[in-house]
């Protein structure tokens, strides 16, 4: 059987692996039930369901044809990666506000269709978003305005 779509092969397998791999490292712990779902539950039924997404794109992928890999590149995953890395170590000392704009910003220079005045934009709404979501509404013990601006 020959692969007719190499991009379409490669992300349904790519797909598989991460689904697979979230099953296996989510059974260290207690799965429970519907009703009363333990902390595997959630990531148990996300591989699964990415892992059958992914069969069906390497299914699809051996029937229609579709276009090659083109070039990898690496840089701009390891855009995306170290924009969840920067979110991560920079969310105390700079607030959930700062950290999300540049998670935003970092993560969206990746993409060939990237525009300033859009990111910063996107950014700004989903720094007040988050910070009216996860703080003021949950309640959660994230400062809005880190350390270093006083917060």
């Amino acid at each position: 059987m020959a692969i007719r779509s190499p991009k379409d092969f490669w992300s349904g397998v790519t797909f598989a692996a991460v689904g697979i791999a979230a099953v296996v490292f989510a059974r260290d712990h207690p799965m429970g039930t519907t009703m009363r779902m333990g902390p595997a539950y959630f990531p148990t039924m996300l591989g699964i369901f990415l892992s059958v997404i992914g069969l069906a794109v390497v299914v699809r992928a051996l029937i229609i044809t579709g276009p090659p890999v083109e070039q990898l590149s690496f840089w701009k995953p390891a855009l995306v990666l170290g924009s969840n890395v920067i979110f991560g170590l920079l969310l105390r000392p700079l607030g959930l506000a700062l950290s999300v704009l540049l998670l935003v910003l970092v993560s969206a220079y990746a993409s060939q269709r990237f525009r300033w005045p859009t990111a910063l934009a996107l950014g700004a709404g989903l720094a007040a978003g988050s910070a009216i979501a996860f703080v003021r509404l949950l309640g959660l013990p994230i400062p809005i305005w880190g350390s270093w601006l006083g917060g």
